[in-house]
């Protein structure tokens, strides 16, 4: 049985290469990977083909129209009775789409692997204020659709010095002898 993350026992000592194993990828990376290669085909399907090198943030916002075809979220038409209701009582024909946070999360992801694949930060077409604007406008028209708001998270107030952070750290347990 030769397993890919230890060495084989024939290997060991024999004075042979040693074999580098790489770490598996965590989830994140896994999933950047097969994005990245998903984005790659689309470009590769467009008639003419597109090179990462050409693509602008036009084919960004195509690709994420295309995705969502393959999405799971309802999301309620401006004629539906259901339109604004969180948790509508009976079924109805409204398109599933992708869901913002799905988008925003691609992107993210994509914005990071095009970097890693050498591209400039400067002409990063998932960083384009498009890109941005198009996803507010997903996620509002989704908030309003679903009757679900989507609400920012707070920031953290970081008012304290870090020595009054330190001294709230080392308070004495109780039932310990000082």
């Amino acid at each position: 049985m030769n397993n890919n993350n230890s060495l084989s026992a024939d290997n060991q000592g024999s004075g042979s290469a040693a074999v580098v194993v790489a770490a598996p990828l965590s989830r994140y990376e896994s999933q950047k990977r097969r994005d990245w290669n998903t984005f790659g085909q689309y470009l590769k399907n467009q008639r003419p083909p597109v090179s990462v090198a050409q693509c602008n943030c036009n084919h960004v916002l195509e690709f994420m129209r295309y995705l969502d075809q393959f999405g799971k979220t309802k999301v309620h038409m401006h004629g539906c009775v259901f339109f604004g209701q969180p948790d509508p009582p009976a079924p109805c024909t409204c398109p599933l789409r992708q869901a913002w946070g799905s988008l925003d999360a691609l992107v993210g992801r994509l914005r990071a692997a095009y970097e890693e694949h050498g591209g400039s930060p400067e002409t990063n077409p998932f960083g384009n204020g498009a890109i941005r604007v198009y996803l507010r406008e997903v996620k509002d028209c989704q908030s309003k659709a679903r009757g679900i708001p989507y609400k920012k998270k707070k920031k953290r107030k970081f008012n304290q010095t870090a020595s009054q952070h330190d001294d709230q750290l080392l308070v004495k347990n109780p039932k310990l002898p000082a």
